[in-house]
């Protein structure tokens, strides 16, 4: 029985409006067609897949991510990635991997899952100089995400 490919993962999160515009934003992923279950949700569409289901759960206690470090998407266009990120102030960090055409942009959820953005073979940006010195610790900036998204919840309200 070999394994052909990841079919989707799924998360929990506190707010699902606000999960589903991060991803809709910051991903490009798109919320779409999804069976009528007896719980709030939305899956997020890569083309025609969904590859990620989201649940809402708001008496859910124990949030994070467990023992997943953090969820990989291969994306285009990361000057336009960066430039909508720094607008709305999302933390985030560049880097750049050794010896591939692969940069990669790091940002959190607004229930604190890390989401590595990849672009391969796009020019290099100049935002690689700035992070790339000392990567930001990934609590730090897991941090500063939820931080950002709890002053957004308060004042949407």
């Amino acid at each position: 029985m070999p394994a052909l490919s990841l079919d989707h993962w799924n998360i929990y999160c506190k707010d699902l409006d606000a999960t589903v515009r991060f991803y809709e934003r910051y991903v490009g992923l798109r919320n779409g067609d999804r069976p009528p279950f007896q719980f709030p949700g939305a899956w997020m569409y890569a083309g025609d897949k969904p590859i990620l289901h989201i649940v809402s759960e708001t008496d859910r206690k124990d949030h994070g991510s467990g023992a997943i470090d953090h969820v990989a998407i291969n994306c285009s266009d990361i000057r336009g990635t960066i430039d909508q990120i720094k607008k709305d102030g999302v933390p985030y960090e560049v880097r750049k991997v050794p010896a591939r055409p692969l940069q990669q942009v790091f940002v959190h959820d607004p229930d604190g899952v890390m989401i590595e953005l990849n672009f391969w073979h796009e020019a290099d940006v100049p935002e690689l100089q700035e992070t790339g010195k000392a990567p930001v610790a990934r609590d730090e900036l897991a941090k500063k995400a939820k931080a950002k998204g709890k002053k957004q919840l308060a004042g949407a309200k």
